[in-house]
């Protein structure tokens, strides 16, 4: 653009009463006006309170405004800067942002594109961690009541923090010298301006297991308000108190305080102490149970001497089994000596009673009483009569069948047939021809009666020769 005519070389303004002015257009006036106020202030830092901030743009861009008692600027944070902001952007932060001071032309405005944004103090972020801390009060998380109990002895102990700092190094260590557990990290970002997120990420996350940690532990390092200030948002504080699992928090120092302490279910000083308070020691332990159990059998034998001296001193006191049962014999003796008196006494007791109980029956009862018994003589006569003749009847068919059993297996009915039993003197069977001597007298029995025999010697054939194998049998008659 030609320069302008008729101005100040020293102010810039155009002088009155020129004449011949050139006219210009509005964006070359813009332009001018943009070189200009870059040229003049070129990068400043500009103090005032946060107005207007509504978070990032869908770009990534921040748009929002720096104010005081008499004016407000408008501001710009493109998205790389606003990512590598330290501390947190908020409504009515008083803070100081360095940048460069410059116009937009589309608007006909100025503004301020920062680069970097630091609280305007210490007193404004601890004001407005006051603040915070009486808000969550009032709603109870920082209650005692709320706050659970740890476990003594975890089996699993989740830690979130950084896994490259000293932090880790220091827990881990002092876990293996007290009691090794088994840790699960977490590793996320302490500071920064996505701290705050990854840190909610990580109790949620242990919450979610299906196998979950015992106790948390959230630690960090020592480091300035700034560097602590993701530990006083409040997403994190939530996060803590819907935690179902106890949280140990460990951040920074023990002169250093943040809003994760206050509702923690343990405040550690720091790192260290957040682990010597998550498991006792070992050694220590086994020295108490080594102790525990000396005193255990040291008082089980005072009480098993006690008992034994409190026995032996009873046992004296006791008197022999003789001396005992002396006097039960005795008594046993004098008892029995008095028995026969006693039974004759109740007999005759008993005599007198019966005589008088049977005086007093009347008549009509000893009637009653014979006609009853009259009738049950006769119900069981008749019943003894009924089981006789059903016992006859079984008996009897028994004998029939095994009348008929014994006929048919007895050798009779072969003697019906036709044969005949030849008994020797003594009257047994003779079963072979050769238990017949000469002259022995013989007992043949048939199906019809029975005869006498003499045996003669055995019988020769036309040959004069005894038939068949041996001495031949002569004739019964």
């Amino acid at each position: 653009m030609a320069p302008i005519p008729d101005h100040d070389p020293e102010t810039g303004e155009i002088r009155e009463g020129a004449g011949n002015l050139v006219e210009y257009s509005v964006t070359d006036i813009s332009h001018a006006l943009k070189r200009s106020i870059e040229e003049r202030f070129g990068h400043v830092r500009v103090r005032g309170e946060i107005s207007g901030f509504r978070g990032a743009h869908s770009s990534g861009h921040c748009y929002f405004s720096i104010k005081d008692e008499g004016a407000k600027l408008d501001a710009v944070i493109w998205r790389g800067s606003f990512q590598r902001l330290r501390s947190k952007l908020q409504e009515g932060l008083e803070v100081i942002v360095t940048g460069k001071l410059t116009s937009y032309p589309g608007k006909s405005s100025y503004q301020i594109i920062v680069e970097a944004v630091e609280p305007a103090g210490v007193g404004a972020l601890m004001a407005l961690l006051e603040e915070r801390r009486k808000k969550l009060a009032a709603e109870g998380l920082f209650d005692q009541d709320r706050k659970r109990p740890l476990p003594y002895l975890p089996q699993v102990i989740g830690v979130i923090t950084s896994p490259t700092g000293a932090v880790i190094r220091d827990i881990l260590h002092r876990l293996r010298d007290r009691f090794p557990r088994h840790v699960i990290v977490w590793p996320v970002r302490v500071q920064g301006e996505t701290a705050a997120a990854e840190v909610v990420t990580a109790l949620r996350g242990f919450n979610a297991m299906a196998e979950k940690p015992d106790v948390l532990i959230v630690a960090r390092g020592g480091g300035s308000l700034e560097d602590l200030w993701p530990f006083n948002d409040e997403a994190i504080v939530r996060a803590v108190a819907a935690s179902s699992i106890p949280v140990i928090s460990a951040i920074g120092h023990e002169t250093d305080t943040t809003l994760i302490d206050h509702v923690a279910d343990w405040r550690a000083p720091t790192p260290t102490a957040a682990a010597e308070k998550a498991v006792p020691v070992r050694a220590d332990l086994v020295a108490e149970l080594s102790s525990l159990e000396a005193r255990r059998a040291r008082a089980i034998a005072r009480v098993l001497a006690e008992r034994k001296l409190r026995v032996d001193a009873a046992a004296r006191a006791l008197p022999s089994p003789d001396d005992v049962m002396a006097i039960v014999r005795q008594r046993l003796d004098a008892i029995g000596q008095r028995l026969p008196a006693g039974l004759k006494s109740n007999l005759q007791r008993h005599a007198v009673a019966l005589a008088n109980q049977r005086g007093r029956l009347s008549l009509r009862r000893v009637q009653d009483r014979v006609v009853d018994l009259t009738r049950r003589i006769t119900d069981l006569g008749e019943r003894q009569k009924r089981a006789v003749a059903q016992s006859l009847t079984r008996r009897k068919d028994r004998f029939a069948s095994e009348s008929k059993l014994l006929q048919s297996l007895s050798y009779r009915s072969v003697l019906a047939r036709g044969f005949a039993v030849i008994r020797g003197p003594d009257g047994a069977p003779l079963h072979q021809a050769a238990a017949v001597k000469p002259a022995m007298r013989l007992a043949i029995e048939f199906a019809d009666g029975e005869v006498q025999a003499v045996a003669e010697g055995p019988k020769a054939d036309a040959a004069g020769k005894a038939k068949g194998k041996g001495p031949g049998q002569g004739s019964l008659f």
